[in-house]
Order: structure tokens, then sequence, then C-alpha cells
């Protein structure tokens, strides 16, 4: 009997990638939804695999529908909209899509930085508004030299150190915090390392996040992380919203002791229920204007990057129904638990 693969809410017309790739050794089943109740019982109980896309959460209630499920696909990296544990105590892999995007999301971090540092924004504002009495480089207080500045990654997995990369290339001193890494890991990358995040945040110009979402790394940047940053610095971040406490965010941005930010993730997205510091972007605020960048959390996407992103996830459950190889697994000790 075929493998029927659940997808609960990809946000695709059609599994067509996915299609391809499987040929007929898994059947899909494709929903559009955000709401698990939205979905027929029937549908969670009689999966045996679940392709995950981002507009769900699959809390424990859910996971403990999933009678036959052996395998869970997110289609992308972050898995904070999975109760892996409960995953976990049910005996089944959750899998992620790590290898695709990288390179998108460092330039995208990179993108972000040089558009503050070199005052793209307020350039062009003054221009669209002026042609010659904006025709000044002046004034704009985000722009500065990178070169001898240091860049400070908090996190130091593949997209931390692709945007380390970058920044050598700028010929900014650049130094990370990771305390999950080896020892002797720095020598391999020619980077410096720090032991502590506070001695991070005290000597970098430029503070970019690379971590995942948990119960740990959420709110690290708050009013005392804030605080600890060198005045003048800029933040970055290109991992996840609930990262950045807004509120502290908003504080440093206001009081001037935190030059700027580009941010590509959002505490909630799409903000529905917007920061008042996203209003204040919004309206140009003059305290906040050129001073604060927001992109939708695209920092991954190109034409290749998206088909990668699918196309990576169906071969990553086609290796586990057909051959048996369960790769890229987020929550091990599944084993443990899996029924006889």
């Amino acid at each position: 009997m075929t493998p029927i693969v659940l997808a609960p809410d990809a946000n695709v017309p059609a599994l067509d990638i996915e299609e391809a790739i499987v040929g007929r050794a898994l059947t899909f089943r494709r929903f559009d939804e955000s709401d698990p109740g939205r979905i027929p019982d029937e549908a969670w109980r009689t999966c045996d695999a679940v392709l995950k896309w981002k507009n769900m959460r699959l809390t424990a209630d859910v996971i403990d529908r999933l009678d036959r499920c052996r395998f869970i696909v997110r289609v992308g990296v972050g898995t904070d909209n999975i109760d892996v544990d409960a995953a976990r105590e049910r005996g089944i892999p959750v899998a992620n899509v790590p290898n695709y995007g990288t390179t998108e999301v460092a330039d995208h971090g990179i993108a972000l930085l040089l558009s503050l540092a070199r005052g793209i924004e307020p350039y062009q504002a003054r221009l669209r508004a002026d042609l010659v009495g904006g025709f000044h480089a002046a004034g704009v207080p985000t722009v500065r030299r990178l070169r001898g500045s240091v860049f400070g990654a908090i996190g130091l997995g593949r997209i931390g150190t692709a945007m380390a990369r970058r920044a050598k290339g700028f010929d900014m001193d650049v130094v990370y915090y990771d305390p999950f890494l080896p020892s002797g890991h720095e020598l391999g990358f020619g980077l410096r390392r720090v032991k502590s995040l506070e001695a991070l945040l005290g000597e970098a110009d430029v503070v970019s996040l690379h971590t995942p979402l948990t119960d740990a790394t959420r709110g690290i940047m708050d009013a005392d992380a804030f605080s600890a940053m060198k005045p003048g610095s800029i933040l970055v971040n290109i991992a996840r919203g609930p990262l950045v406490d807004f509120d502290a965010l908003e504080a440093a941005l206001r009081s001037g002791h935190l030059a700027a930010a580009g941010l590509d993730v959002l505490p909630e997205e799409p903000p529905r229920h917007p920061h008042p510091l996203i209003t204040a972007w919004q309206q140009r605020e003059a305290w906040i204007d050129g001073r604060l960048i927001l992109t939708p959390h695209a920092a991954y996407f190109s034409a290749a990057s998206y088909h990668d992103m699918r196309a990576f996830s169906a071969q990553t459950l086609l290796d586990h129904f057909a051959a048996g190889v369960t790769r890229d697994v987020v929550n091990p000790g599944w084993e443990r638990n899996r029924p006889a």
C-alpha cells in the first residue's frame, strides 16, 4: 500500500515539484489551512507522514491524532511551529531541510547591513523629494566605515558561518559566540571566539543573530542585552523574530544607544497587530526614519532556493520510505519510543 503524506498547510496551488521527486512511491493529500480543526480527523489518523509548511502549528493534541504517522518533515528550517517533544514521545522523527537558502539568507543579512551602513534608503528619500537640494552625502547617522569594525555573530551554524565569511570579505573583524560548538572550532575558520554573550555584545559594532528559537533563546535580545551593546551599534536579525524583545528594541532605538536595526523577521508574522515601533516606522516618524529596515521574512527566497526547499523536503520523505534513510532529525531520542 502506497504511504499517504498529509500536507495540511501547503500554501501552493499544487504539489507538482514534490510529486515529480517521489513519483508513485508516495501519495500526497494536500490542504491549505492554518487551523488543524479544518482538516478531517481521518486525514490526521490515516496519514503515514506529514509534510509541514509554515502556516499551522502542530501541537501535542494534533500529534496525538497521528495514529499511523511515521515521519514529519518541515518544509524549511525552523521547527518552532511543531511540538517536537510530543513527536518524540510518540516515536515520530521530525526532520527539517537545513541545506537550502543558506547563501540567500546570508546575502540578505549583509544587504540589510550595507543598506544601513551606507544610508541607501535615506539617500533615496532625499533625492526622491528634491533632486538638487537632496544631492549631498552628510547627515545620515547610520553611515559608517565597515572596514576594521567588529562583526559579532551570535551562533555560528551554516548561515552564521556564511555571514561571517561575507563580513570578513568587507575587512571586518569577526567575533562569535556559540556555546554548542566544540573547542577549537574557531581555528578552522580563522575567527575569534568569545566565551559569553556579554563579551560579544560589549565589543561588536554589528550584532547578527543566528540562533534557533528555543526557550533559552526567546527574548535573548532584551533590555539588558541592548544595554550591554556598544553605543551606536547595529542589530541584524535574519533568524527568528521572537529572539528580540521589541519593547527593548524600541527603547534602545529611541534613546539612540542603538543606531539602527535591520530585521527580516518579526515576533508576529504577518504583523496583524503591529508593535508601536513598527507603526512609527510605517509613519516615517523622524526619530526612526532611516534607522530601521524591515523585510517580510524574505531572506530565504529566490526561485532557486524555493525550488530546493520543496524538492529537498520531498527527497527526505522518499529516502525515508523507499530507502529507510532518516536524516536531518531535530528530535533525537524518538527511536526509544518507536512502536514495536
